[in-house]
Parts: structure tokens; C-alpha cells; sequence
């Protein structure tokens, strides 16, 4: 794809699974933000708050921003960004969990392996 209209836009897939070993400190972290942020309205505040009240995977997303991955990164702008989390069954043994080296071309992302 040398297309000058497609080449100038990269799609940077990441997927991280992190284990929670202080729910409390992830929840209150996640309050914390919510009372601080200026930007949305006392309902939306209330119901962000019972959202991460209930769900520890919706006070992780509350708290993780993409665009702060790619803030600092020279020479680019975001265009756009999705997110979410979930809570799952995790079995490091899993074939549903290996590294897809396959699926990776050679020199590429070699750093992380």
C-alpha cells in the first residue's frame, strides 16, 4: 500500500491483560478522577461513579486514555481511539493467549519479544 491517502494512517492495535490485585485502590483511583474532572455534569458524574462502583473493569477504563500512549510520540496527531475493558478468565497456558508470533512480519515489533 503505497497509496499516499491510505500509507498516512497506521491502525496500532494493543491488548493487555493486567490482573487487579487491589480493587479498592483501582476503584478509588477511578472516584478520585471522576470528582476532579470539570468537564461532565453532576448526573453524568453520579453515573460514571455507579459504573465503577459496580465493575472494577469499568474503573480501569475510566482511568486509561490512549491518547496518553501517543502524547508524546514525535510526529504524529490521533485521529481516533476506542477503548473498553471486561473482566475475563485468564489461562497464561491458553493457545487463545500466545503472542501470535506468526502473524507478525519479520522486524516488526521484534523489540517487545
Amino acid at each position: 500500500m503505497t497509496n499516499p491517502e491510505t500509507s498516512r494512517y497506521v491502525r496500532l492495535r494493543v491488548d493487555l491483560v493486567l490482573e487487579v490485585r487491589d480493587s479498592g485502590a483501582l476503584t478509588g483511583g477511578a472516584l478520585r478522577q471522576i470528582a476532579e474532572d470539570a468537564r461532565i455534569s453532576p448526573v453524568e458524574a453520579a453515573q460514571a461513579e455507579a459504573a465503577v462502583k459496580q465493575d472494577t473493569a469499568e474503573a480501569l477504563a475510566y482511568l486509561v486514555d490512549p491518547f496518553d500512549l501517543v502524547r508524546k510520540v514525535p510526529g504524529i496527531d490521533l485521529t481516533q481511539a476506542s477503548w473498553s475493558s471486561e473482566e475475563i478468565v485468564y489461562d497464561p497456558d491458553s493457545s487463545d493467549w500466545d503472542d501470535d508470533e506468526d502473524d507478525v512480519p519479520e522486524g516488526v515489533g521484534s523489540a517487545l519479544r
